[in-house]
C-alpha cells in the first residue's frame, strides 16, 4: 500500500490489524507516517491510542478482546496472557471488572514495563502457552496462582481458588506443586487459602463453613466423603457428615446446584437422602456470611434431634 493510497483503503488497514489492533511501526510498514497515526487519534479524528505505539482504528469503547489484542501487541509476540483475563477465558464465570487490569507475563530479559490497562510481569518461568480462540494463555494453573499472588484478601483468594477448582476442573494438588515451584514473593495467602481447600472445601462458602461448624461445640465432623446406604448404593457426598447421629450438612450454593442440570441434580440427592433415612441441614452461602449465628443454632439443634431417634443404617465408603 502505497503513501498515496492507504487513506483510501480503510478495509485494507483493518484487514491488516487484528479487530482493528494495529501497532504503529506496522502502520508505517502499509505507508501510514507515524505523525499522521499520531495525528488521527487525537479528540475528533477517526482513531484512538489504546498503549504507547498500538492503536485502534476506530473511536469509542473498545472490547475487552480489542483490549487483549492490544495488549498482546504491545508486548510482543513472546507475550501470554495470564491472571483474571486468561481464567475467564479458559471456563472462569467471572465477568471482568471496570478498570481491571490485563496481565502478561514476559521473559525476564525484555525490558517491557506495566502501561496504562497492561500489567507486565518479568518471569525467568515463562509457560507454554496454550492457545484459546487464538489467544497464548497461561495454563490455568499458573493463571490463578498468578492472580492470587497480588492479592492480600485472603476470602477474595479462597473464593478465587474454589471457583477455579470447581468451574476450570483444577486439582488442589496442581495448584500446591505450582506453589512449590513458583516464586515464593505473594504466595502466603494462596497457601493459608488453598490449606483449607486441600482439607476438603470445595467451595469459597465451604471454607467459611468449616471454621463456623467448629463455634458449634458439636464433634467435629468430616468433609467430603461418600455415604453410602446398607446395601453399599451411593446416596451423597455430603458437605459436611457427623456420623455418630447420621446428619449431613450441604453448602447449597444456588450457582453451583440450582442452576439447570443442578437443581435436579440436588432434588435427587435430597430425595436419596430422604430414603436412606438421613437428616439433612440445607445452607446457603450467603446465611454462612450474613447470619452464622443462626446457622450454628439449626446445626446444634438438628444434631440433637438426630440424636434421639435410631440412627439409619447408612456408613461412609471405605
Amino acid at each position: 500500500m502505497s503513501r498515496q493510497t492507504w487513506a483510501r483503503d480503510a478495509e485494507a488497514l483493518f484487514a491488516a490489524s487484528r479487530l482493528g489492533v494495529i501497532t504503529v511501526a506496522r502502520l508505517e510498514s502499509l505507508g501510514v507516517p507515524q505523525r499522521t497515526s499520531y495525528r488521527r487519534c487525537r479528540p475528533g479524528q477517526p482513531w484512538q491510542r489504546l498503549l504507547p505505539g498500538v492503536v485502534l482504528l476506530r473511536t469509542g469503547e473498545p472490547t475487552r478482546r480489542q483490549l487483549v489484542e492490544g495488549a498482546l501487541q504491545y508486548c510482543g509476540d513472546q507475550a501470554v496472557v495470564t491472571g483474571l483475563e486468561s481464567c475467564r477465558r479458559q471456563g472462569l464465570r467471572q465477568p471482568a471488572q471496570p478498570g481491571e487490569p490485563i496481565h502478561l507475563l514476559l521473559p525476564a530479559h525484555l525490558k517491557t514495563v506495566s502501561s496504562g490497562y497492561v500489567l507486565v510481569e518479568r518471569t525467568t518461568r515463562m509457560p507454554a502457552a496454550v492457545r484459546v480462540d487464538g489467544l497464548p494463555l497461561a495454563p490455568a494453573v499458573r493463571s490463578v496462582l498468578d492472580e492470587c499472588r497480588r492479592s492480600t484478601d485472603l476470602g477474595n483468594v479462597r473464593a478465587l481458588l474454589a471457583q477455579a477448582v470447581q468451574q476450570l476442573a483444577i486439582d488442589p494438588a496442581d495448584l500446591s506443586t505450582e506453589l512449590e515451584n513458583g516464586s515464593r514473593r505473594g504466595s502466603a495467602v494462596p497457601r493459608a487459602a488453598l490449606r483449607e481447600i486441600t482439607r476438603g472445601a470445595r467451595s469459597a462458602a465451604e471454607a467459611a463453613a468449616m471454621r463456623l461448624s467448629r463455634r458449634t461445640g458439636l464433634p467435629a465432623p468430616v468433609w467430603n466423603f461418600e455415604l453410602r446406604d446398607e446395601r453399599g448404593r451411593y446416596i451423597a457426598t455430603p458437605d459436611a457428615w457427623w456420623d455418630d447421629v447420621a446428619l449431613a450438612w450441604e453448602i447449597d450454593s444456588y450457582e453451583f446446584h440450582f442452576g439447570q442440570p443442578g437443581y435436579a441434580a440436588t432434588l435427587a440427592r435430597n430425595n436419596r437422602y430422604a430414603a436412606a433415612g438421613v437428616a439433612v441441614v440445607q445452607t446457603v452461602p450467603s446465611q454462612v456470611r450474613s447470619n452464622p449465628d443462626a446457622v450454628v443454632a439449626e446445626l446444634v439443634a438438628a444434631y440433637r434431634a438426630a440424636a434421639v431417634r435410631p440412627r439409619p443404617p447408612v456408613r461412609l465408603a471405605s
